[in-house]
């Protein structure tokens, strides 16, 4: 529980897999590609719009780039908890110390970047006045296919996968009637599915490449989006929500970490798998109704989606398709508010939420950006 996938050194993203594409335009991201070129990233991430690391380089280039930082006077405290502030109680407050499980750590300043599953930590903080708010967040599965079918639907009698490289894909199914939209997310082309964990008894998915996109699979996230409409008014109601799914994924899949698995047509007929494909999933598959574990709306509408998806893309409905599920951990339900100039959080001088677990970012990215930007306002740069 306190060392795992999604609390990786450099981020849960940039430790798994390094993807660097993003929507986000600021004059900050060419010097945070710089950095990471540095360290060892291939220098074509400067330019390459849809840049990738790879997660063999990265176990490589995150260690070189903690050494350039200790080497400007970064200290890093591995295997140390924040367990709370400590703070006067002025208004606004002030911290002056964190404690942690090593002894209070003095500060002049915090940033808050703790991923959006350190949640014991949040709810701690929380109970000592930081400002929390529910947010929308994005919920579903993984879909894997042989990456020769996604080449071929995308390239056509061009494919040469050589030359062009393994395709990519991002498709989107715009809400019809009462059912959510669905668009894919974090697509690997030559990549693998693994559980991303952070907590017992439950259990999630996420996708990784190597630099190489070397497996003969291609896999994505197929997410919608739901808000505090459909999970519940409550603060922490978007947490309760995403832990019942994957405990019931948990157990489903026995217990033991095997991923519940279903095949593409099977789970738009909504019949049990009797065989399924060979998968890139290391620790293994079990068959079971994926449809029937997830909320009627949800299914409805990923099998809508998937549908559409065949259109664009022959085959991603048909028998070489495999659904793996939960994809539960692609965002945070929770927001920590905070000033959108001074950047500091609610009802605190010198607090300073930052990235995706603060539900400010999205990716990888824009994370880093949304960190360096805080860095800026701290110093007294107002944009």
């Amino acid at each position: 529980p306190e060392a795992n996938l999604l609390y990786g050194e450099g981020g849960a993203g940039t430790y798994s897999d390094g993807k660097l594409y993003t929507r986000t335009q600021h004059e900050l991201e060419a010097p945070i590609l710089e950095t990471l070129v540095e360290a060892g990233a291939p220098a074509e991430i400067r330019f390459d719009a849809r840049a990738h690391v790879g997660t063999d380089r990265l176990h490589r280039i995150l260690p070189a780039l903690r050494g350039q930082l200790e080497a400007r006077g970064v200290r890093f405290h591995f295997g140390t908890k924040v367990l709370g502030f400590v703070a006067p109680t002025t208004t606004p407050q002030r911290v002056r110390a964190l404690r942690t499980s090593e002894g209070e750590v003095a500060c002049d300043a915090v940033f808050l970047a703790l991923g959006h599953s350190a949640r014991d930590t949040i709810a701690t903080l929380a109970s000592e006045g930081l400002s929390v708010e529910a947010k929308p967040f994005q919920i579903g599965l993984r879909i894997e296919h042989p990456q020769a079918l996604v080449d071929a639907g995308r390239y056509g009698e061009a494919r040469d996968p050589v030359r062009l490289g393994h395709a990519y894909y991002a498709l989107v199914a715009k809400p019809e009637g009462d059912a959510p939209g669905v668009h894919s997310f974090c697509m690997c082309p030559g990549g693998q599915i693994v559980a991303a964990v952070a907590q017992p008894g439950l259990l999630c998915t996420n996708g990784m490449s190597n630099s190489r996109h070397s497996s003969p699979f291609a896999n994505s996230g197929l997410v919608v989006t739901l808000g505090p409409r459909e999970y519940g008014g409550d603060v922490f109601d978007g947490w309760r929500f995403q832990e019942k799914l994957e405990a019931a994924f948990f157990a489903a899949g026995g217990g033991d970490y095997h991923l519940p698995a279903q095949r593409v047509p099977d789970f738009l007929a909504g019949r049990e798998s009797r065989i399924l494909p060979r998968s890139s999933c290391k620790l293994g598959e079990r068959s079971v109704r994926i449809d029937a574990l997830l909320p009627e709306p949800m299914t409805r509408a990923l099998r809508d989606a998937i549908r559409r998806f065949d259109r664009e893309i022959p085959g991603y409905a048909g028998e070489d398709g495999l659904l793996v599920g939960i994809e539960s951990r692609s965002s945070g339900p929770l927001r920590m508010t905070r000033d959108p100039v001074a950047r500091r959080s609610t009802g605190f001088e010198n607090v300073y939420p930052v990235g995706e677990g603060a539900g400010h970012a999205g990716g990888i990215m824009s994370a880093a950006i949304d960190g360096a930007r805080s860095a800026w306002a701290f110093l007294g740069h107002f944009e």
